[in-house]
């Protein structure tokens, strides 16, 4: 198996394989899993959940670019399949800090201590809805 590897690497098919886009393309794309990979060590609060979605669906799209492409490019698959993993990981990351209640946990906070104007529409809203309710 191995020796077989070298021959091919010593042939033309190689070096045209190294010096075309096919190769080159994928490997400067490394940048985007490489970076999303890094940040999985940032803190919740810096983490867009725009845009981490549409890196995610940008690589799901471009995995299946890199499939049906002929020559397939695994190469490129790879690179997508990574982004897309890392970028979903951050965007799990994202909704868990936002929506389902992480960030209270990390400041250590509870729904019933907010205070000022938001809570207090908050109320409002709830007072109003129990007074439609109620004449219905």
């Amino acid at each position: 198996m191995s020796s077989t590897f070298f021959t091919w690497l010593r042939s033309p098919a190689a070096r045209e394989y190294f010096f075309s886009t096919h190769f080159w393309g994928p490997v400067a794309n490394w940048g985007l899993p490489l970076a999303a990979i890094s940040d999985l060590r940032k803190d919740e609060e810096v983490i867009s959940g725009t845009m981490t979605t549409t890196l995610a669906l940008y690589s799901m799209v471009f995995m299946r670019f890199a499939w049906m492409v002929q020559p397939r490019n695994y190469l490129l698959f790879a690179c997508h399949a990574a982004n897309a993993t890392a970028q979903t990981v951050q965007d799990v990351r994202f909704i868990r800090y936002w929506h389902y209640g992480g960030r209270e946990r990390k400041y250590g906070l509870a729904a019933s201590d907010a205070k000022g104007p938001v809570s207090e529409a908050i109320e409002a809203a709830k007072q109003d809805s129990k007074r439609v309710a109620e004449t219905k």
